[in-house]
């Protein structure tokens, strides 16, 4: 359907990614949000693009496999035509190895992921002591080594898309009318608003909290994940921990001590952070369908129109994928969503 008629609403990662695939693909495309590019969930700061662990795979592990696949090409092609760096780099990621018991699990993992995983990327258990000074400590002396992982710098990453949009001749408006075909990417107020029609939980918001330190370990360095908490170097000379999953909180933005544990457990867990200046803390909602799953396909509510929500975590791994899912969707017809992706799955 050359030169369709696409209104996308909601500049979040999953409107503005579905927009630019949209318009690459020669449709007329419209971006329509009242608060901006990137201004809700995807305006944070950690952007710790991570694999599911390589083993009891389905649908979506392999969705997201395949999308933290095409991300590379994905964000240089965003960078490419608007000129904005998006931040990224396929740095992959350590986690220590607490036991015995843990070291025999991330072994046979290994294993699996040498299937899995396509000889695409690998999972390895490597000795702490040959990866050098940027290595968590660990009580096996061994860690996980993954070269999937990656990592960018989310409110970038939504500039860059922002501008390569601008730069394809897309509009970004605050509102406007529906032209075309309309895909409704508008994250916990769409949800929220599921949630009224049906009158049961079709999905929600869940607060995350997040700091941004000044510390530079290099542009190159890897993602640490320890003690369940994620520390991003990013390429700017500063790096990323989060989040907090907060079901209830009274201030959707605020910033509290449920920040600061995080952070001393990430100083804990690489004490080579120890007294690096927080230069932002940042809190927002994340939109999380029932299923856990990104919701993707008809709309329930609006005949004709489209849904891409419930991104929660995983959405900027998830987005390249999901773009391209979508756009087959919208511009073909071709419904190659993964079945539990669905609306149905939530309702």
């Amino acid at each position: 359907m050359a030169m369709a008629d696409v209104t996308v609403r909601g500049a979040g990662i999953f409107g503005l990614s579905i927009a630019w695939v949209c318009a690459r693909r020669g449709a007329r495309v419209q971006l329509i949000d009242p608060h901006g590019p990137g201004a809700g969930a995807s305006g944070g700061l950690v952007g710790a693009l991570a694999p599911h662990v390589p083993e009891n795979w389905n649908a979506k592990k392999a969705f997201q496999f395949d999308s933290l696949i095409m991300a590379e090409g994905f964000w240089a092609d965003v960078e490419q035509t608007g000129g904005v760096s998006p931040g990224y780099g396929r740095t992959g990621r350590l986690q220590p190895i607490t036991d015995d018991r843990a070291l025999e699990l991330a072994r046979a993992r290994e294993a699996t992921a040498a299937d899995l995983w396509q000889g695409k990327a690998r999972w390895q258990v490597r000795p702490a002591a040959e990866l050098g000074p940027w290595v968590p400590p660990s009580a096996t002396g061994h860690v996980i080594h993954d070269t999937l992982s990656a990592r960018m710098h989310p409110r970038r990453a939504c500039a860059a898309l922002a501008a390569a949009l601008r730069a394809l001749g897309v509009e970004i408006a605050a509102e406007g009318p529906d032209r075309g075909v309309v895909v409704h990417a508008t994250g916990v107020a769409g949800l929220e608003e599921l949630n009224a029609h049906f009158g049961k939980v079709v999905g929600g918001a869940v607060k995350g909290q997040g700091a941004l330190l000044r510390f530079d370990a290099g542009p190159e360095a890897p993602q640490i994940f320890a003690d369940a908490v994620h520390i991003v170097p990013h390429a700017d000379g500063t790096l990323a921990i989060g989040s907090t999953s907060e079901r209830d909180f009274d201030d959707p933005k605020a910033t509290d001590a449920q920040l600061d544990a995080v952070i001393e457990r990430a100083v804990n867990a690489m004490p080579v952070l120890h007294g690096a200046a927080v230069i932002e803390r940042w809190a927002g909602l994340r939109p999380r369908a029932k299923s856990r799953a990104p919701m993707l396909g008809a709309h329930p509510l609006y005949p004709g129109q489209f849904i891409a929500n419930g991104g929660f975590k995983i959405g900027f791994g998830m987005a390249p994928r999901v773009a391209g899912v979508m756009a087959d969707l919208v511009l073909e017809g071709r419904d190659a969503i993964p079945e539990g992706f669905h609306p149905e799955a939530s309702l």
